[in-house]
């Protein structure tokens, strides 16, 4: 099965990925912050029962977070199914995570439903109306906190309104290496954006997302995210081709696939710094890498990820030897 971390899509280059997050809360509730675990618990299980009662049933596995083990939890965060609020929490908490990994709902996180959908490269429109069925969906089942002036409410005001973040999971190393990413975060800021690192800043990976929820729909939210990205998208390839034209860039991306093909231990640090010079080599026609292959191993080449997968018998040091290892063979 295709997923969206392995499938090429629209301006993939540029563009990793498109996010739709929505906020919802149950009517004449608490907050999760002041609910108790067993009323948290009975919530999270009508949340589920709605879905299952739908046009979704069976698309869902139910994950009680708490019974995880710590390698198991930071996997899921890593990816980016739960949030850091959902990983630290003691109290109880769940996700539901689709077959395709597609959509994640996280249930009693900041608030009672977060929920999630990704897409393939830049198809934000697409990637909403996937958002917007789950969405019915819960509208329909069960009553939704609303206020007519407010919009959707919230435990953060800041999400009042659509309740809505969307983003772009964009590659911009050309614009990285020229030292323009602060001028850049400053323009988005003044037009009501953000653009923000991923992976403790290794790698040139960002997340471009919209900063205003009230006042505004959800089309025109994703409308003008889209006009935004385009233009980075541009910016982002005019720069590469004048980087490209420096042999010794070019050697860089080169030896940086080569590390990939040869090296017998790797630190997430190493990893991300080199899929991303190797990411920009995909443009060279002789360059034996695809997205769909650096999308995987982005994925599910995480510490916490690789030590999961071995039911938590490796420590780091083992991580490292094994992703090595998996990229050797890929390669």
């Amino acid at each position: 099965m295709s997923k969206w971390y392995n499938t090429k899509g629209k301006n993939s280059d540029v563009v990793v990925a498109s996010k739709i997050r929505l906020a919802r809360n149950a009517a004449k509730m608490p907050f999760p912050c002041r609910m108790s675990n067993e009323a948290r618990k009975s919530l999270c299980k009508k949340i589920y029962a709605s879905i299952q009662n739908s046009e979704f049933a069976g698309e869902f596995d139910y994950i009680e977070l708490n019974s995880l083990d710590d390698a198991s939890k930071t996997a899921l965060y890593e990816k980016g199914y739960i949030s850091k609020e959902l990983l630290s929490q003691n109290s109880y908490g769940a996700l539901l995570l689709s077959k395709d990994e597609s959509y994640d709902v996280m249930l009693c996180e900041e608030d009672h439903i977060r929920l999630v959908v990704r897409g393939e490269g830049e198809d934000l429109s697409a990637v909403y109306e996937k958002a917007d069925r789950l969405d019915n969906v819960l509208i329909k089942s069960m009553r939704i906190a609303f206020d007519e002036n407010l919009g959707f409410l919230t435990s953060n005001p800041m999400h009042l309104g659509t309740g809505m973040k969307a983003s772009f999971i964009l590659h911009l190393p050309a614009i990285d290496y020229r030292g323009m990413i602060s001028a850049l975060t400053a323009m988005v800021n003044k037009l009501g954006f953000s653009i923000k690192p991923l992976f403790d800043s290794d790698g040139s990976f960002f997340e471009l997302s919209n900063s205003i929820s009230l006042g505004i729909t959800e089309k025109s939210a994703v409308e003008n995210l889209t006009a935004i990205c385009d233009q980075i998208v541009f910016q982002e390839r005019k720069l590469r081709k004048e980087l490209i034209e420096y042999s010794d860039f070019e050697d860089k991306i080169f030896r940086a696939l080569g590390t990939l093909k040869m090296a017998r231990k790797l630190t997430t640090k190493e990893f991300y710094q080199l899929i991303s010079l190797a990411r920009l080599g995909v443009e060279f026609e002789d360059f034996d890498l695809t997205y769909e292959k650096t999308g995987e191993m982005m994925h599910s080449l995480g510490t916490a990820s690789i030590i999961s997968s071995a039911d938590g018998q490796l420590d780091r040091e083992d991580a490292y030897r094994i992703r090595a290892q998996y990229i050797r063979d890929n390669l």
